[in-house]
Order: structure tokens, then sequence, then C-alpha cells
């Protein structure tokens, strides 16, 4: 599954590093992908499948890094 998030709650980051580390750390996203049903919904690191990419928007939405779960 691949997935376009941004930072839940306000947040935001800048630096791919500093979002890779709330990722790993179980934050909270947004899922912003309109063409998933699962759109608006939040996502973290432990509702994903072993495979599965989020590309995580950050920098005020100027970036993108991607992300996959282990």
């Amino acid at each position: 599954m691949r997935l376009t998030v941004i930072p839940a709650y306000g947040r935001d980051y800048k630096s791919a590093k500093a979002v890779k580390a709330d990722f790993d750390a179980n934050k909270d996203f947004l899922i912003c992908d309109m063409s998933s049903p699962d759109d608006g919904r939040y996502v973290n690191a432990d509702d994903l499948k072993t495979g599965d990419t989020l590309h995580i928007r950050y920098q005020r939405n100027t970036k993108q890094t991607s992300c996959v779960k282990k």
C-alpha cells in the first residue's frame, strides 16, 4: 500500500530526518490521498504492514520524503 500523508495535529518538520524519527516513534499522520478510501483517517507505523510506504509531506507541504514499514 502507498499513501500520501501529512503530519497530524498541526505538527510540521524542517527536515526529513525529523519526519523519519517521528514515524519510527509511531506518531500519527493524516492520510491526504483522494484516491484512497481512507482519506482523512489517521495512520501510524503500527497500522501498516511490512513493506507499506508512506509519502510524507513536510515543511508546509513543500517537501516530501518516503518511509517504509520494516
